[in-house]
C-alpha cells in the first residue's frame, strides 16, 4: 500500500542567508504544529566564516538568530526553549553570558539547557530554540 503524500517542510529563510543554508545543506528554521524550530545558529559573518572574538561572535549568534525569529514573525519573546553550545564553558561562560543579557528579555525566561562541547566547526558559541509562532504565522507559506 503507497504512503500518503506528506506536505513539503515549511521552511524559513532569514533574508540573504540561503546560500549559506542550502551549501550546508539544511533548512534555517521549520513551522510546524505552531511552532518554530530553529537550527543552531552561530556567529557567523555573512560568508559563513566564524567571527573571532567571542563577545563578538555570540552576539552575532543572536542577531543571525533574530534573523530567522523575525523571518518567521517571532521575536526572543516567542522562544519558549534555548538549547546552548558552547566550547570550554569553564573559560567562555562568564564572557559569553555577559551579551546573553542583552538579548534575553525579561523574566520569565526561556526554558535552558547548556552544553559543553569540545568542537563546533570553528565556533565557540551556538544557540538552538523552540519559539511559540504568533497566531496567524502558524500557517504562513514558507518564505525564501
Amino acid at each position: 500500500m503507497p504512503m500518503p503524500s506528506t506536505s513539503p517542510r515549511d521552511v524559513v529563510f532569514p533574508p540573504g542567508r540561503q546560500a549559506l543554508y542550502e551549501k550546508n545543506r539544511y533548512s534555517p528554521a521549520i513551522r510546524s504544529n505552531g511552532f518554530l524550530f530553529v537550527s543552531g545558529q552561530v556567529g557567523s559573518r555573512p560568508d559563513g566564516s566564524p567571527e573571532p572574538d567571542l563577545q563578538a561572535q555570540v552576539r552575532l549568534a543572536f542577531d543571525n538568530l533574530s534573523a530567522v525569529l523575525q523571518a518567521a514573525g517571532c521575536t526572543f519573546d516567542d522562544v519558549i526553549d534555548v538549547t546552548v553550545f558552547m566550547v570550554n564553558p569553564e573559560a567562555h561562560f562568564e564572557a559569553a553570558w555577559e551579551v546573553v543579557g542583552e538579548y534575553w528579555g525579561q523574566a520569565p525566561h526561556p526554558t535552558l539547557t547548556g552544553i559543553g562541547v569540545t568542537w563546533l566547526y570553528g565556533f565557540q558559541f551556538e544557540i538552538k530554540v523552540i519559539a511559540k509562532l504568533p497566531v496567524g504565522a502558524a500557517g504562513a507559506a514558507a518564505t525564501r
